[in-house]
């Protein structure tokens, strides 16, 4: 496959699944990525018709779908009934992922609030590794991301930003535990993107997201250019681990993501990447 095929779109919440469906069939789109939380959406509006009727588009059109969970949902909730409660939700993902004909679902390892961080992680690591035995047994595939560093200032922070705290979570043992690597999240920490390649064994990355943002600054997406992210040695560096995967892109606006293509694989290709 080539490298343009291999580049989706995060779709998010910007269109119905259907119509998600249809852009990307319409614009030879291959993978897209979609959250089930609100609106037409929303998880609890799939009835096995509409289910069967989603799975049915995707297959005719040849387009894969993953979804993505809300990272404002806390994984690393431990809080009595609260905590029931992101156990179901996560549930919900893994239990609509054969039924919608899903590649992968992205999860998250949450997040705390500075004085609580070991017991936060300790929580999130054994919901997670819950989720990932229920989603073994339902031959579902999750994948965690690591997630953009806040200032540091701050009250709230996200889990899994560091090449550190995100090893926490990588002995959780099943095969249905993969992980999904944010580039532009590495680029803001001071590991950097090649710090986070080396670390990783890429037979166990599921998908590379990709947005452009300045080094060691603060989260935000943007068109690649408008950052000073280099995204020709990204993909070399990426690619020269022997990962063949699918890059997901997710920033600006559907058309912006997908013009972006394009020029990332011209990029690749400048840096001596095989596209």
């Amino acid at each position: 496959m080539s490298l343009l095929d291999r580049i989706g779109i995060d779709i998010g919440r910007h269109l119905s699944i259907e119509d998600a469906i249809g852009w990307a069939a319409q614009h030879n789109v291959k993978h897209i990525d979609i959250q089930l939380d609100t609106a037409a959406n929303a998880i609890t509006t799939f009835d096995d018709a509409r289910c069967a009727k989603v799975r049915g588009m995707l297959e005719k059109n040849g387009v894969h779908l993953a979804l993505h969970t809300l990272s404002a949902v806390n994984i690393a909730e431990y809080s009595p009934y609260v905590g029931d409660a992101v156990d179901a939700y996560l549930r919900s993902y893994v239990d609509i992922f054969a039924k919608l004909g899903a590649q992968w679902i992205v999860v998250h390892a949450g997040y705390h609030f500075t004085s609580d961080k070991r017991m936060r992680m300790a929580a999130g690591k054994e919901r997670l590794q819950r989720i990932a035995d229920y989603a073994e047994k339902q031959k579902a595939l999750i994948l965690l991301e690591n997630l953009n560093k806040e200032p540091a200032d701050a009250e709230v922070h996200y889990l899994a930003h560091t090449i550190e705290e995100w090893q926490y979570y990588w002995d959780i043992a099943s095969p249905a535990f993969k992980l999904s690597f944010t580039a532009n999240h590495a680029h803001l920490v001071p590991e950097g993107i090649a710090g986070f390649v080396e670390a990783l064994d890429f037979s166990r990355v599921g998908e590379v997201r990709l947005a452009d943002c300045f080094r060691n600054g603060h989260e935000v997406h943007l068109m690649p250019g408008q950052g000073n992210l280099d995204f020709g040695e990204m993909f070399k560096m990426i690619e020269g681990k022997g990962f063949r995967g699918n890059y997901t892109n997710a920033f600006g606006t559907l058309d912006d993501m997908l013009a972006a293509r394009h020029t990332l694989v011209a990029q690749a290709a400048a840096a001596g990447v095989r596209t």
